[in-house]
């Protein structure tokens, strides 16, 4: 079916065109415009009144680990489905499923699905790609993940885990972990692109790995290592870690959990200034309990996950005393970004959507709204709350 999205604003990649509309024909953005603008109008043309809200660009999820009472460690296509659909809800037509920490049979079997639903679909958000987050963290500073299964890399374990050609986006690992640098390299020779995460390194040890070819820095201020959490192991002169080098290093992009809950207004104003939005994207880090009720739930595998709390809008460990990832959607990420930092709309939607594209190597077909890219399409009222939600031009 064709669509003509219309009496409304188009947020662009670098403006706003107010009084604007988007014509797509299979599944593709064919032509935007002034609502003035002529159009093709062919018999199944479908007009889709914005009601003076906004279009956006559908959101790309870097960091989401499940909804709606399903985690993608749960590694059935239903969890898959679940979850994916759970997120697009909210905006997400596009994301990394993530694994957690765990034993290496349950992380065999979560790219094993995440490859099926690549390739059969979700009926939700699209899978971009499998982002291997743990195990191959800092034991100390491994968060709201499961302790045992935490482990450095070896090639006769992770080599199983990259003969899943095509199918991992992105993988996690702690710089200073022993057989990093090797990980890094095979992950490079194989177009996986590195994060650095969970991690209590040294700016040097972030320096070298950058140089190995780690290009991204998991949750800016969360899980990572900085002069105070240093400072029991240093002697003068101070040095700084993890954080200090993200912020320095240009070239190094990142994340923020825009949830209102990771971090104050400060720490997101701080990282939105020095990064700025083409480096920094907006995740979720949702949990299975996107959309559920406060109460107990399992992070990552049924079987040998880590239990937490949904409480006060926030994932939180049993003891309430830290935070166990979010359970929000990126549409509250992008209002709650927009209200605390004061940045433009139209870089704030960028963070959500062509910044992490960007990341993901897909931004030639997805993340704005731009001629011949995927109808990946979001409708939102004037509060910026989701209406409607197209992935190709279909509508979910």
């Amino acid at each position: 079916m064709a669509l003509l999205f219309s009496n409304g604003t188009i947020v662009l990649p670098n403006r706003l065109l107010e009084h604007g509309q988007v014509e797509v024909g299979n599944g593709r953005i064919k032509l935007i415009g002034p609502a003035s603008t002529a159009v093709t109008v062919p018999h199944n043309l479908r007009v889709v009144d914005l009601a003076d809200g906004y279009l956006v660009p559908g959101y790309v999820d870097l960091h989401v680990h499940g909804g709606a009472g399903h985690d993608f460690m749960d590694g059935t296509e239903e969890a898959f489905r679940a979850v994916c659909l759970a997120h697009a809800r909210h905006g997400t037509t596009s994301l990394l499923p993530t694994s957690t920490v765990a034993r290496h049979a349950q992380l065999l079997a979560f790219l094993r699905v995440c490859q099926q639903m690549m390739q059969a679909g979700t009926g939700g958000a699209r899978i971009l790609g499998a982002h291997l987050y743990g195990p191959y963290f800092a034991k100390d500073a491994r968060g709201c993940h499961p302790g045992e299964p935490v482990r450095p890399p070896k090639p006769e374990e992770y080599l199983e885990y990259l003969a899943f050609t095509g199918c991992i986006n992105r993988a996690t690992v702690a710089p200073e972990l022993p057989g990093a640098e090797v990980f890094v390299r095979a992950c490079g020779a194989l177009n996986i692109g590195v994060n650095v995460g969970h991690s209590h390194a040294t700016f040097a040890q972030l320096e070298a790995a950058r140089s190995w070819g780690a290009s991204h820095v998991d949750h800016l201020f969360c899980a990572m290592s900085d002069r105070a959490r240093l400072r029991h192991e240093q002697t003068y002169p101070m040095r700084g870690g993890v954080l200090e080098a993200t912020l320095y290093f240009d070239d190094l992009t990142t994340e923020v959990i825009a949830d209102g809950k990771h971090l104050a207004a400060e720490l997101l104003k701080l990282a939105y200034k020095v990064k700025g939005p083409d480096r920094l994207a907006l995740v979720t880090d949702c949990n299975r309990a996107l959309d559920m009720p406060d109460g107990n739930y399992i992070f990552g595998p049924l079987d040998g996950g880590e239990p937490i709390l949904r409480a006060g809008d926030v994932g939180v460990m049993p003891d309430g005393k830290s935070l166990a990832s979010g359970v929000f959607g990126m549409d509250h990420g992008v209002r709650t970004f927009l209200a605390l930092t004061g940045a433009p709309l139209v870089e704030v939607v960028r963070m959500a959507s062509l910044t992490p594209a960007r990341i993901a190597g897909r931004d030639r077909d997805i993340g704005s709204i731009e001629p011949d890219k995927q109808a990946d399409l979001v409708v939102l009222n004037r509060d910026l709350h989701v209406r409607e939600v197209y992935v190709a031009g279909e509508k979910v």
